[in-house]
């Protein structure tokens, strides 16, 4: 437990490591994972269930009720859909979104993988991919990386990447402000 502490923290963390724990002494972890993210991108999606997770208007009992048909339409049950209707029923379904966030923390910590963000200015070919994915990983540790790459041409070229809490920007945007910051000093 002293291990899952140090990943997540706060309310949303505790929900998170005990929903973590149980789901590992069923053996549903990655089934429970795979829940929670169909749950999040639901969320995602609609308003109406975003308004029902953020509001304070609705009472327990009506969350956990509309909460139930949803879990139900979406064919989510099991651990995950028993710990939804927990968090509803104890008023923390504000917090959900960031209790699935941290679940995903601890299942990734338990697989060894480390999850990366990359920002290019064009589509990367899937030698460029792998090749990123490669890099990532020996600078992990040799952890699997799962990266999420985004296409954004305001960096002109180059690349930005977010592993963990290391940054790095060799986007050519930032190295042209770099060389125009310089010569505003020097002039």
């Amino acid at each position: 437990m002293a291990k899952e502490e140090t990943i997540v923290s706060g309310m949303a963390g505790r929900y998170a490591s005990a929903l973590h724990a149980l789901a590992a002494e069923s053996g549903a972890t990655r089934e429970t994972g795979a829940a929670l993210a169909k749950f999040q991108a639901l969320i995602d999606e609609s308003a109406d269930l975003q308004r029902l997770v953020k509001s304070p208007a609705f009472s327990a009992e009506d969350q956990t009720r509309a909460l139930g048909a949803v879990l139900d339409k979406a064919g989510i049950g099991g651990v995950a859909a028993k710990f939804l209707k927990l968090v509803a029923s104890k008023r923390r379904l504000f917090a959900v979104s960031d209790m699935i966030a941290d679940y995903r923390k601890l299942e990734d910590a338990a697989n060894g993988v480390a999850r990366a963000q990359a920002i290019v200015a064009e589509p990367l070919s899937e030698t460029q991919t792998q090749a990123l994915r490669r890099e990532l990983a020996a600078a992990s540790g040799g952890k699997t990386v799962e990266v999420d790459i985004k296409v954004d041409p305001s960096i002109i070229g180059g690349v930005v990447v977010k592993l963990g809490s290391r940054m790095i920007d060799s986007s050519l945007k930032t190295k042209l402000n770099a060389i125009r910051t310089r010569m505003k000093e020097v002039g």
